[in-house]
């Protein structure tokens, strides 16, 4: 399962994805957009038509780093605003632009405190957008929920849609982050189990939107997805959180109102060992700190550690050690339950 890098064009620094950068990770593999942005920002739309995408970003020419692109669909929900497919479109199509994974224009996400007529509006038109995007590259999107059964149904039913390789699964985040009227973590985790139990590893290469956290990347490798993305290494990072492996957020600087768990004298005990690249040449004090480096030093440690985990949890998978190794890893009650509980559903036990 490969970890997708969620940036923001406002601020490219940490250049995670570039070997000249202090903060170089050679381990990440892709990085993820969003038009949202894009659209926020007309000259940046215009600077990436006109150079390219990845030379807009900055990521060499000889990277091996592939460009995910966003369509921004849950951004113009919260913002109340109409989802500019045509433009997306156009954006997607120039010939400079070639982003390598990008889902379906028209995406609607039928949030939790929706009513059901409207979130029957939304799988109605995402599902109508899966079937006129079927020539091309686009992936198609379903939704959890309610209605997970009649997306999979409608995918199924259309056979060019059907032919794809790619699928992704969203509308995950509202419910994580509790949104009234959110689905229960373990609803989530059966909508996860049964898309996947539809499109099987065999056949699809499924992305999962939003749920790249310490945490989460356990419930996502265990369902089997292909890749996860998350912006949260850098939100957490603003924050002045940093995170630690098979842990919670942790304060790492106290910045405005912002407040967290404090680290213990055993986690300093832990960051003083880490091997990320700023940790391990420049200690772990600089976290501590306000301003850009400080930033720079605790996104990428989170990216760091983020990579780690799911390089960790996809051998322990593939070993056959998980089971007996998960719960001495996590400390991380809201979790650690639905880990056992995904791995009775990966089982096949009750």
């Amino acid at each position: 399962m490969q970890i997708i890098a969620g940036l923001s064009m406002r601020n490219l620094e940490p250049r995670v994805w570039d070997p000249e950068s202090p903060y170089y990770l050679p381990d990440l593999q892709a990085v993820m957009v969003s038009y949202a942005e894009f659209h926020a920002v007309p000259w940046f739309r215009k600077k990436a038509m006109r150079e390219g995408l990845r030379e807009f970003l900055g990521i060499p020419s000889d990277s091996k780093v592939r460009v995910y692109l966003d369509n921004g669909a849950f951004y113009f929900y919260r913002a109340g605003k109409r989802m500019p497919a045509e433009e997306y479109m156009e954006f997607v199509h120039h010939n400079r632009i070639r982003p390598d994974w990008y889902p379906i224009p028209a995406e609607r996400i039928p949030v939790p405190m929706m009513s059901h007529q409207m979130q029957a509006a939304c799988r109605m038109a995402t599902i109508k957008a899966n079937r006129v995007h079927n020539l091309d590259g686009y992936v198609p999107v379903a939704h959890v929920g309610p209605f997970l059964e009649k997306y999979t149904k409608a995918i199924k039913a259309d056979a060019k849609t059907w032919a794809k390789r790619r699928v992704a699964l969203g509308g995950i985040v509202p419910n994580l982050l509790r949104a009234p009227k959110a689905l229960s973590y373990e609803l989530v985790l059966d909508c996860l189990f049964q898309f996947r139990a539809d499109f099987p590893a065999d056949e699809k290469d499924l992305h999962i939107f939003g749920i790249g956290g310490t945490a989460t990347v356990h419930l996502a490798a265990l369902v089997g997805a292909d890749s996860v993305d998350s912006s949260g290494w850098r939100n957490r990072a603003v924050r002045g959180l940093v995170q630690l492996p098979g842990k919670g957020d942790r304060t790492a600087a106290k910045l405005g109102s912002w407040r967290g768990r404090e680290l213990s004298a055993q986690d300093k005990k832990e960051l003083r060992l880490c091997e990320c690249p700023v940790c391990a040449k420049r200690g772990w004090r600089g976290m501590t700190k306000s301003g850009l480096t400080a930033f720079c030093h605790r996104a990428t440690h989170n990216l760091w550690v983020l990579l780690k985990e799911a390089e960790w949890v996809n051998a322990k998978i593939h070993s056959g050690e998980y089971a007996d190794e998960y719960q001495s890893r996590m400390d991380n009650s809201t979790y650690l339950p639905l880990l056992k509980t995904a791995l009775e559903k990966r089982s096949g036990t009750p």
